[in-house]
Parts: C-alpha cells; structure tokens; sequence
C-alpha cells in the first residue's frame, strides 16, 4: 500500500461528528406515551418531519425516537452537498418520466432547496452553509459529450482557473442549484429548533414494532395517531418494503486544513463543490477550515444486506482514494488526512427517493435516497406529512411521490446484479463510456444509471 501513510493515523470517524461542540445524548425514553405524531429515525428525514409538522401545527404532540444518537448514520456521514437535484440527474428523471415532467420536478427541487436556505437563515442554524454550486468536471474525453451543451462547457484552463488539477479537461458549472453546508451541525440545528417548538426527542430507543396502535420500542410503548417513518438504510419496520432498498457503501477521506501556500497552489477561492463525471466518480469539497473531503468511487455492496460497524472502514478502498487523490493534486504532495470513515446508503433501482403510505394511510415512509439524502429529506419530509394530512398539493401529485421503483430481487440475486453492474460501469469508464449489453438492458427497463 503506497500510500498507507497518508491515512495510516486518520481518526477513524466522521470529521463532521469529531468535535467537542456535539450535542450530549438525550434521556431514552422512558415508559409509555401517547402523541399524535411518531417519527421514527434522528437522521435528517426524521427532524425535518418532526420540524415542518410542528411549524405547521403548533398544537400537534409529536415525538421523534432515535436508536442511537441524533445524525450518527448518513446524516453525519456524508460530504454536505445539499442539491435541488431530486431525480440523481435530468436524464435519470427524464427516463423515468418523460421530458415533460422534468421542469415540474426541477423547480420543485429548487424551491426545496431555497427553503432549507431560507430555514437555516430565520432559525439561526449556524451549519456552515455556503449555496456555491457544484462543478461537474471531465476527466476523460469521453466526458465532455456526456457533460452538456458545448456552450455550457467550460474548457480545461478555465475549470482549472477554479481549482487546478492537470487530470482535468472541461467542466459544468451549476451555481445555483447546489450548497455546501456541514451535515451534522444542520442536523442538531434542526433538533434544537424542533425541541424549542415542543417536538419530545428520545435517544438510544430502538423500534422494535409497528403495530397499528403505535410503536414498541426497548423502554415503552408509544401510541400515536400517525407515525412517519425515517429509517432509510436500516431494515424497515413494513415487510413490504425490505426489498426496495440495499445499503451500499460509501467512503471519504478528509485532509489536514490547508496552509495558505497549499490554498494557493490549487485556486478554489469560489469553494464549490466538485464531482467527477465518470460512473465511478469522486466528490469533493472544502470544509469552513480549509479541509479536502475526497470521497466516492468505491461503492460497495455485503451480501444479504449487512450493516456492521466494521465495514465503516476499508482500508483497500482508502488507498485508492489516497492514490486518486494524489494523482488529482500532485502540488499537495506529502498532505496527509486527519479522518478517514465509511457509511452505507439507502440505494433504490430509480436511484431517487420513494414516498407513499400504509396502514390505511395512517403511516408514511421515505426511503431510497441514494445519495441524495442532504437535500433530499426535507422533500421526503414534506411529502410524508401531506400524504398524512390527506393534502392535494404539487408535491403529492408528482411523479416523484406517485410511483416507486421496482424492488431488488432477493439473494443471491441481488448479489450477483449489483456486483456484475459495478463491473460493467468500471469498464464502460476504461472504454469511453460504452455500455455493454447488461448495462444497455437495465436502460431498456429503467434500472440503468450513469453517473
């Protein structure tokens, strides 16, 4: 491993929740309750639910149970790009749903993404939220046709007037539809700010059982009129749905704050965001002290859908992402990474969010998020709540919440399909993007995904 020793002493854990200013754990709950909302899961979907349901209707007694601790899993995991993207994508929406519906999804994930602006600014939450944008940069050629119109591409010396790496040839610029904030500071805003409208917060309270009357959880029962559901990546508390969804790992590297020497060997004084627009693509960013996160590429998949602590590091992956990083920014040699960490998340076959309802519409889930999730959620939370309240509104009537994928197949099955999928899109980057005939027949049913 050449380059063990750049993360060879990487804290193993989440630079987001590496930090004195995380919140103490809250009291478990404690006994039985009624309320007349339960959400289930401390993640964003959870507390945006709990937040918009209580600002909606002050009187409502809502209740929001956490097994572990508040934004522990994706939440705190990821790299705090939060996009007006809902369908991973024009063309992965386009697919789905016809050109026609695009613009109705487009500005709805826009308004949600001004409204999670627009909230962080009346509540206070200092999350570090910065709305620069993304660059989608080339770095095969193949890339530069797949990227867009030749006249929304910017050439390989002005991306790399933006931040300089030799690997790069041409980029997207989208300004507007993007923001860097840090992930777990917006999540404990949002509890706070839940806590102080009255929304009761437990942690370190597993769900057990949904039953139509409530919720049995380690340390009571709590009977509630409507619950929603957060879960996400963790097996859900409906049968129905264990199918929908496979937890795929993801992994980040984070540096050492830069020096003002190092700063300005790379540009980046914009601070936007970044991804690769190959299959298999890295994403990265600068953190409010001048760190890299470097993540993505490597996504992998556990048979039978196992989540264990122990896949949160792999030290095989970490030394791609080291390599990588070093062949993307040959003038940082010798900067070595303070935090090194890995998270599942909840991959669906449209690669886009799912939300409908069950038990007679009193329970409403979300899942599926694939990546997404940061943004994401709060358009699931909504969704959730609307379905609940029984509200006709733009959001209920799009396809986004009308439909939802097709579920995975069982093991070994699933197994097999992701596995042989990863391959072919590993080749299909060595052979300028084509796509063999597994890839172009998931196309032909709506599976397939580029990028």
């Amino acid at each position: 491993m050449a380059y063990e020793h750049l993360y060879r002493d990487a804290r193993r854990i989440p630079f987001w929740l590496d930090t004195p200013d995380r919140p103490a754990p809250r009291p478990a709950l404690t006994g039985d309750t009624n309320c007349d909302l339960a959400v289930v899961g401390g993640g964003f979907s959870g507390l945006w639910t709990a937040l918009l349901a209580k600002e909606a209707d002050p009187s409502r007694d809502v209740v929001l149970l956490e097994a572990d601790r508040l934004a522990w899993a994706a939440s705190g995991r990821n790299g705090g790009f939060c996009a007006a993207d809902l369908t991973h994508g024009y063309d992965n929406g386009a697919s789905r749903f016809g050109d026609a519906a695009m613009p109705g999804i487009q500005a709805l994930g826009l308004a949600n993404l001004d409204a999670i602006e627009a909230t962080v600014q009346r509540l206070g939450i200092d999350c570090e939220f910065e709305r620069t944008g993304e660059v989608d940069v080339a770095t095969a050629p193949h890339h530069l046709a797949e990227l867009g119109a030749p006249e929304e591409i910017m050439s390989a010396a002005q991306v790399r007037a933006e931040l300089d790496s030799p690997t790069f040839l041409g980029g997207v610029w989208d300004k507007t539809g993007v923001a860097m904030l840090n992930p777990a500071k917006l999540a404990w805003g949002l509890a706070d700010a839940a806590e102080a409208l009255g929304v009761r917060i437990v942690e370190n309270t597993p769900v057990r059982e949904l039953t139509r009357e409530g919720l049995r959880t380690d340390h009571g029962f709590v009977r509630a009129d409507r619950i929603a559901l957060g879960t996400n990546v963790f097996q859900p508390l409906l049968r129905r749905l264990r199918l929908y969804t496979v937890p795929v790992y993801d992994y980040v590297l984070m540096t050492e704050p830069l020096s003002d020497a190092q700063l300005d060997a790379i540009g980046w004084r914009n601070r936007q965001g970044f991804g690769d627009a190959g299959n298999q693509f890295h994403y990265y960013r600068l953190s409010a002290d001048n760190r890299i996160l470097w993540g993505g590429y490597d996504a992998i998949y556990h048979f039978g859908r196992k989540i264990k602590p122990e896949y949160d590091d792999r030290p095989a992956t970490f030394e791609t992402l080291a390599a990588h990083f070093v062949e993307t920014f040959p003038q940082l040699e010798g900067l070595r990474f303070s935090h090194r960490w890995g998270g599942a998340i909840d991959t669906c076959t449209r690669f886009f969010a799912f939300v409908d309802t069950a038990m007679d519409g009193r329970v409403a889930y979300a899942m599926g998020y694939t990546g997404l999730g940061v943004g994401a959620t709060r358009f699931g939370a909504q969704a959730m709540l609307d379905l609940l309240d029984g509200k006709d509104t733009d959001i209920t009537r799009s396809p986004l919440v009308t439909s939802k994928p097709l579920p995975f197949p069982p093991e070994p099955l699933a197994y097999t399909g992701i596995q042989l999928t990863r391959a072919s899109l590993a080749r299909a980057d060595e052979h300028e993007g084509h796509r063999n005939l597994w890839l172009r027949t998931l196309d032909r049913f709506g599976l397939g995904f580029d990028s």
